[in-house]
């Protein structure tokens, strides 16, 4: 079994990002003020695990995503792509 990097799954929420057209950047630079993105998904790494935030305002509340806390990266990689497959779907029974 091939190991996940921190690179794969860095590009797997970008790949989420431009799907639900989040930002991609955590923050953004307002003056010399720097202020949250809301929308943007990125990881989060702690406890030797790493977790899927997704920003809810723009003072840098996150919301976990899948409620697991930090888990190993293959969990969290597998998580995202059925994640992603579910949005998929769902827009294509929308537009069907």
């Amino acid at each position: 079994m091939q190991r996940i990097t921190r690179s794969q799954l860095d590009n797997a929420v970008l790949w989420l990002n431009k799907l639900t057209d989040s930002p991609e950047e955590c923050y953004r630079k307002e003056g010399d003020k720097w202020v949250a993105n809301v929308g943007n998904y990125h990881i989060s790494g702690a406890y030797g695990g790493f977790a899927l935030h997704r920003m809810g305002n723009e003072d840098g509340g996150i919301r976990d995503i899948f409620q697991t806390g930090h888990v190993p990266m293959r969990e969290l990689y597998n998580l995202i792509h059925a994640f992603r497959r579910g949005i998929e779907i769902a827009r294509e029974e929308v537009t069907a």
